[in-house]
């Protein structure tokens, strides 16, 4: 494969280091993916710890002559300078440079433009609807271990769980923090984009930001595309389920012709063999190198050739 060093966003406030992998011995343009991290700050991999999910399938992608872009997240390389301006939302820290990602690919004459694929992974999953929407333009859709919740209702879930897990001091923490967030989110869709604003999650966030996205949910623009979409879980998941929000995209999108679903038995939220079955030990699952397999990688090769 090749890769080359990239900027996505030059020139303006917020430039951002990345990858373009593209396959090499290609003589006609190629189709490509953009990626777009789950939540939190993470690098152009989307490393969690030894866990590398975007490094593992852009290569393993190139293997199967497609190309991608993949880059640092905003919040990870300009935090300090995103909380001070205030009142951040999911647009300026994940939309504006998906689709200038996007953007970047169709006006690279190795790529197809007409095949430039948008691939989601945890809240990824759950904005790149709107990504697609609000300027990406994308062929398909591939979301991992997305959810059609709100952010705030997995995170209520996520709390739950830690909450009748097996160690007794997370169980503890987790029951004072769902208390708490239950009491701050209980009328957020009521209050103004301004009462918002004044509220503090934690650190530079405000309720704002899970208002803000929560009105643009992922069902709503899922329900109007005619684009292909391919929905991809694990099904030892313990950060959204298997059951409950795999199981929802089945029941709402099962009968759409332009709707395939993977799950993946075994697997865990960032799509590696799982070792552990308790929430609260996340630090731990995350802590042992493993790798995207090839199963994975295969079924959105011919996924995408599929659907371009």
């Amino acid at each position: 494969m090749i890769e080359e060093k990239i900027i996505i966003g030059d020139g303006t406030d917020f430039p951002l280091n990345g990858k373009m992998v593209l396959p090499d011995s290609t003589t006609e343009p190629v189709p490509a993916v953009v990626f777009v991290h789950g939540s939190g700050s993470s690098n152009m991999d989307e490393r969690v710890m030894k866990l590398t999910p975007f490094k593992d399938l852009a290569e393993g992608l190139a293997k199967h002559k497609i190309a991608s872009v993949r880059y640092d997240k905003r919040s990870f390389a300009h935090g300090k300078k995103m909380f001070k301006r205030g009142n951040i939302t999911v647009k300026e820290e994940v939309i504006e440079d998906a689709v200038l990602a996007a953007r970047l690919l169709k006006n690279d004459p190795r790529i197809d433009a007409d095949k430039v694929f948008i691939i989601g992974h945890s809240m990824g999953a759950m904005l790149a609807p709107r990504i697609d929407a609000e300027g990406g333009d994308f062929c398909g859709m591939v979301l991992m271990a997305g959810t059609l919740d709100t952010l705030e209702e997995v995170l209520f879930r996520q709390l739950e769980e830690m909450k009748n897990g097996k160690s007794r001091i997370m169980a503890w923490i987790a029951s004072m923090q769902d208390k708490k967030f239950r009491k701050s989110f209980e009328d957020l869709y009521d209050i103004s984009d301004e009462e918002a604003k004044k509220r503090k999650y934690a650190g530079g966030v405000t309720l704002h930001y899970f208002k803000e996205m929560g009105e643009h949910r992922a069902k709503e623009y899922l329900e109007h595309t005619e684009k292909p979409v391919l929905i991809m879980q694990g099904s030892k998941d313990l950060q959204v389920s298997a059951e409950k929000d795999f199981g929802e995209y089945k029941r709402v999108f099962g009968d759409r012709e332009n709707f395939s679903f993977r799950l993946y038995d075994g697997l865990n939220h960032c799509f590696v063999p799982a070792i552990f079955d308790d929430i609260s030990k996340a630090t731990k699952e995350f802590s042992v190198e493993r790798h995207i397999g090839e199963n994975v990688v295969s079924d959105i090769a011919g996924w995408i050739f599929g659907n371009c």
